[in-house]
């Protein structure tokens, strides 16, 4: 992953939203790999055009493919009340994931299907330009920093940017997870804030 602190938002549009909207309606035509095919509806993502949060998850599963929005089902039901739990707005936030459309019997991602969505993910970073990226889960930390172990890389932040820390699903199959993944986002939720606070001294 290309994108670091000092590279986002440069060479874009002022009008972050009007290129945001062109990018996803690029990824819901999207023939880059196999997967879409199977799909129902491509996922792109969903939140605010300026969001100082964005979270990353693995890929679509069966009722987001139905809906074409990210975490819809039981697993974003999760997410939804963890969020609410670390004070955080899901619509203040931008939600995607790595992969954009389903792979088949939820499977996880193959590489090549990962590297044809990179760049749709890089971009949504550089138009978003959040303060912090909470890579949920090891899909979305081995996809964006090319490491792997959720349980001992998370609650940290990498590269000045990146926070990683359980998949929704995760705490769900397990909810002995479920306090320090709202822990994880508690802190990333302050970690934004001391950054928009450095930012407007």
């Amino acid at each position: 992953m290309k994108i670091y602190r000092t590279t986002m938002g440069k060479g874009r549009s002022s009008d972050g939203g009007e290129s945001l909207n062109s990018l996803h309606e690029q990824i819901k035509s999207c023939s880059r790999c196999p997967l879409a095919a199977g799909r129902n509806e491509a996922v792109p993502g969903e939140g605010p055009d300026r969001a100082e949060i964005l979270l990353v998850g693995e890929a679509p599963g069966r009722d987001e493919d139905l809906a074409g929005r990210p975490f819809v089902g039981r697993a974003g039901s999760v997410l939804d009340r963890c969020l609410k739990e670390a004070g955080i707005h899901r619509s203040e936030v931008f939600i995607t994931n790595v992969v954009k459309c389903r792979p088949p019997r939820n499977r996880r991602p193959k590489k090549e299907e990962v590297e044809a969505c990179r760049p749709y993910l890089e971009s949504q970073m550089e138009l978003v330009r959040p303060k912090v990226v909470i890579l949920m889960g090891n899909a979305a930390t081995r996809a964006v920093l090319d490491m792997e172990g959720v349980t001992s890389l998370r609650g940290r932040i990498y590269r000045d940017l990146f926070f990683v820390t359980f998949h929704p699903a995760a705490v769900l199959r397990n909810g002995n997870f479920r306090e320090e993944f709202v822990t994880d986002l508690s802190a990333a939720k302050e970690r934004a804030q001391r950054e928009r606070a450095e930012e407007s001294r």
